[in-house]
């Protein structure tokens, strides 16, 4: 499958709108970076694709086992740590996982969690190609 997305921005400082011709969202910085935050900074809409297909994955799992989860809550952060050699980025995902369920369950829940489409997407290598247009 292929996703695709358009992105706009104008002489607004940092305010992007980002469309994929059904749905419109906008991106921003703080008031600190210099934006209006008028909505997610960038590295919170990479953190929120992360949460949104965890959250998806753990809930079509336990509803395919029919099992009682009622609500899965989570917090995220995203620490990025620079060094002479190198970038590494620290992602911590805290997970409540709410309803009756037993610690075997709540464990399944957990490994598949780490399964999501997006989990392994950030853990391979990503080719990010920028070309120039002219329409």
């Amino acid at each position: 499958m292929i996703y695709k997305l358009t992105a706009c921005i104008g002489k607004s400082t940092y305010k992007t709108e980002i469309s994929n011709d059904r749905y419109l969202l906008i991106a921003d910085e703080p008031e600190s970076m210099g934006g209006k935050d008028l909505g997610f900074a960038p590295f919170e809409l990479f953190l929120s694709s992360l949460a949104a297909c965890k959250a998806m994955t753990m809930r079509m799992y336990a509803d395919r086992k029919e099992w009682h989860l009622e609500m899965i809550n989570m917090d995220l952060n995203l620490e990025v740590q620079l060094s002479h050699q190198q970038q590494t980025t620290f992602i911590n995902v805290n997970i409540e996982l709410i309803g009756d369920l037993n610690e075997e369950q709540k464990q399944r829940i957990l490994a598949i969690a780490d399964k999501c489409p997006i989990h392994k997407l950030m853990q391979h290598p990503i080719v990010i190609n920028s070309n120039l247009v002219n329409k």
